[in-house]
């Protein structure tokens, strides 16, 4: 069981989106309010503000007590994304203590052997812990309906990462990080009968050759038991559907309430056809928060906007979330 903690605050490094023209609840700060509270925006130009890109970073930090523990939640699709993002943002390198990778795909890990080698810089020797799964690393692709591969750029291998300043840890099983603040996922079952997966993905089997790929099992959740609130739970692009990622966090914490989700909830293109199941399933779990983005998609958004109009709060660069406390 993970520790409980006081507070979670979720600062978004990386996302598709930029918005901070919206209005938000209050536990939630757009970017150019939040940049111009901490001082970070004495004038509203292109060169100040963040920039969106295709991808997902998000940086967790949990209170507990007066001790803050702070966890890097993929690395989004380029290092100089991340790095220009997280200066803007005055990201405190040295304070990450670990970094948890959701899945092999270049949107999600394109900046993570920069962001593990400046980490590194800033902690001492033997002090960053790096989750990953071994199915992760293999070349992969999509094929479009049309016939063309889009071949994927392969992510740094473990041992690359380990060379860069990171404890790697390599595993298909659920883990607890940081002191048991934050549990890191095993494989998700899949138990809906309409989340098969992403269509024409593909990697390269053995021999050489492409082979069908649409489950990528590599994929897990970050989960955060939050005081008064219940489980937070972080799934970067679904791609297990997330209704399974839900119904997995849920068996996996027995009677402990679902407080909210965030992340790319991958309702876009060729699955677009299971939005309807998709929404009328996530009305079980009785969220309060509901912060989708990234692989989302405009017409699972708007959906959701009806479905979910007082839950649902998009994820944008530079937003931070502020859940309990």
């Amino acid at each position: 069981m993970i520790r409980e903690v006081d507070r979670l605050e979720v600062l978004v490094l990386v996302d598709n989106t930029t918005d901070s023209l919206s209005t938000t609840p209050d536990n939630v700060v757009a970017e150019w309010a939040g940049l111009a509270r901490a001082g970070r925006l004495p004038v509203l130009s292109g060169e100040a503000i963040c920039r969106a890109h295709h991808g997902l970073s998000l940086l967790l930090v949990a209170h507990v007590g007066e001790t803050r523990h702070t966890l890097l939640f993929d690395a989004g699709p380029a290092a100089s994304t991340l790095a220009m993002n997280a200066s803007i943002l005055g990201v405190p390198w040295g304070e990450i203590e670990a970094v948890v990778l959701s899945h092999g795909h270049w949107d999600h890990g394109g900046g993570l052997l920069a962001a593990i080698e400046t980490i590194a810089r800033h902690r001492s020797p033997g002090q960053l812990d790096c989750f990953v799964h071994p199915g992760m690393f293999r070349q992969r692709g999509s094929q479009r309906p049309d016939g063309v591969m889009l071949v994927q750029e392969r992510l740094p291998e473990p041992e690359r990462l380990a060379k860069a300043g990171a404890n790697v840890v390599n595993t298909r099983q659920a883990q607890t990080a940081v002191g048991g603040v934050f549990y890191v996922s095993g494989e998700i079952p899949r138990v809906t009968s309409y989340e098969v997966g992403l269509p024409g993905h593909v990697q390269r089997g053995a021999d050489g050759s492409w082979e069908p790929d649409p489950l990528i099992m590599d994929e897990r959740f970050v989960a955060v038991r939050v005081k008064g609130k219940g489980l937070f739970v972080f799934s970067a692009c679904s791609h297990a559907g997330i209704v399974n990622v839900l119904t997995h966090a849920q068996s996996s914490f027995g009677s402990l309430p679902l407080y909210g989700v965030m992340g790319g909830l991958h309702l876009s293109g060729s699955t677009e056809k299971v939005i309807p199941d998709t929404v009328g399933d996530l009305k079980r779990f009785g969220l309060s928060m509901l912060a989708a983005g990234h692989c989302t998609g405009w017409r699972a958004m708007s959906h959701l906007a009806r479905e979910f109009p007082d839950a649902l709060v998009p994820s944008a660069v530079g937003k931070r979330y502020i859940i309990g406390g």
